[in-house]
């Protein structure tokens, strides 16, 4: 069934789809919609789950912390602040190996306050053991969610699902909603082996020594190496059943390009339009958008730049004092790799629009230097 639906709402089917058994939320624009269909679904007995209304996000990560542990298929959601409130906890779901999934509406973190994107709340959390995914669409968002399901109970870790406040929150698109028992075939009931059970007590994330804590944290890295190749596993049998695939980085004119436009989010789409509009031009330009930045695919996004002159990665995000946060990976994961000057910009921050001009834009500025004149260039800033 196809349905016009924004992008909130794209994430309560997918998780309704998923068979989620507890929602627990507290609603904050610009995330309020997705809980507030859940609510309806559930209390319209479509969905057999519990939904618990909270006080805080806080709140909200400890009711899905405690129902993954107990063995059920925990969901949340949530923006900015709240996951800024909810940062002890995320450690702790991690730790625990809970696959929760949550989604991330991504907004500018305050002071000052503002409801727009950009990413600096979800790339605040990258440290703390969950999955992230960036989404171009609300195609993308729905399906998300299923896949981050399959990949998290299998790995035993937790997923975020990112996209842009209001860019995908509030944008209606055409989505394609699978049937039921096509995503029941693909994604089956959770079996959690280490759950709490008064009938088979064991306790879980007490306390350990120095003889044992690092091998616990080897056991979470392992996890999320094996987290990209089931990731990459899931992108080829999604195709299988639903027609649609989702790769770690998705190259776009690549091969030949001199100059490779680095993105992720909603700010991908837009460098594709801008570089069609670009090759008809006889510009070699192209396009990477990194849609898995947690577990990190270095080889991938080697493999994808290798044949790059220059390299332009545009973030909508900042670490204060350094760099934009994707270029960070980035580079760390060209070094020793790869010679093509690399140029990092600052774009769309508390949800300025990026628009196919101001793309275009920046590959003129690239095309004019022969390496970077500076560690970082900020786009159309008023001075």
């Amino acid at each position: 069934m196809k349905k016009v639906m924004m992008g909130n709402h794209a994430i309560s089917y997918g998780a309704t789809l998923s068979r989620v058994q507890v929602i627990s939320a507290y609603p904050i624009t610009p995330q309020t919609q997705v809980v507030e269909l859940l609510s309806e679904i559930v209390a319209d007995q479509k969905l057999k789950a519990e939904f618990i209304k909270v006080e805080s996000e806080h709140s909200a990560m400890a009711a899905c912390i405690g129902a993954s542990s107990a063995g059920a298929r925990a969901f949340t959601a949530t923006s900015a602040q709240g996951l800024a409130l909810m940062h002890e906890l995320l450690h702790w779901a991690a730790g625990a190996r809970l696959p929760i999934v949550m989604a991330d509406v991504n907004r500018a973190m305050a002071p000052p306050w503002t409801i727009w994107t950009d990413q600096n709340d979800s790339l605040s959390q990258r440290d703390t053991g969950w999955m992230q995914f960036y989404c171009q669409s609300n195609q993308e968002v729905l399906d998300s969610v299923i896949m981050a399901y399959k990949v998290a109970e299998k790995v035993l870790m937790p997923a975020m699902i990112v996209l842009d406040a209001f860019s995908l929150s509030h944008t209606y698109e055409t989505v394609d909603i699978p049937d039921q028992a096509l995503v029941d075939r693909y994604l089956p009931p959770f079996d959690f082996k280490y759950k709490l059970d008064v009938n088979d007590p064991h306790t879980y994330g007490g306390l350990t020594t120095p003889d044992w804590y690092m091998e616990f944290r080897i056991k979470m890295h392992e996890a999320m190496d094996q987290a990209l190749v089931e990731i990459k596993k899931e992108a080829v049998e999604f195709e299988k059943v639903f027609g649609r695939r989702y790769d770690p980085v998705e190259p776009y004119m690549t091969e030949d390009a001199d100059i490779v436009l680095v993105t992720s989010g909603t700010a991908a789409s837009t460098a594709r339009f801008a570089v069609d509009q670009m090759r008809r031009k006889g510009k070699r330009v192209g396009n990477l958008r990194v849609r898995t930045l947690r577990p990190f695919p270095f080889a991938d996004i080697r493999e994808h730049l290798k044949n790059a002159k220059k390299i332009a990665i545009i973030d909508r995000n900042i670490s204060y004092g350094y760099h934009g946060i994707f270029a960070q990976e980035i580079k760390s994961a060209l070094y020793g790799h790869s010679k093509a000057p690399v140029f990092n910009f600052i774009a769309g921050l508390g949800g300025r629009d990026i628009f196919p001009e101001t793309i275009m834009n920046i590959v003129a500025d690239v095309k004019k230097m022969k390496k970077p004149e500076q560690d970082l260039y900020w786009v159309e800033v008023k001075r």
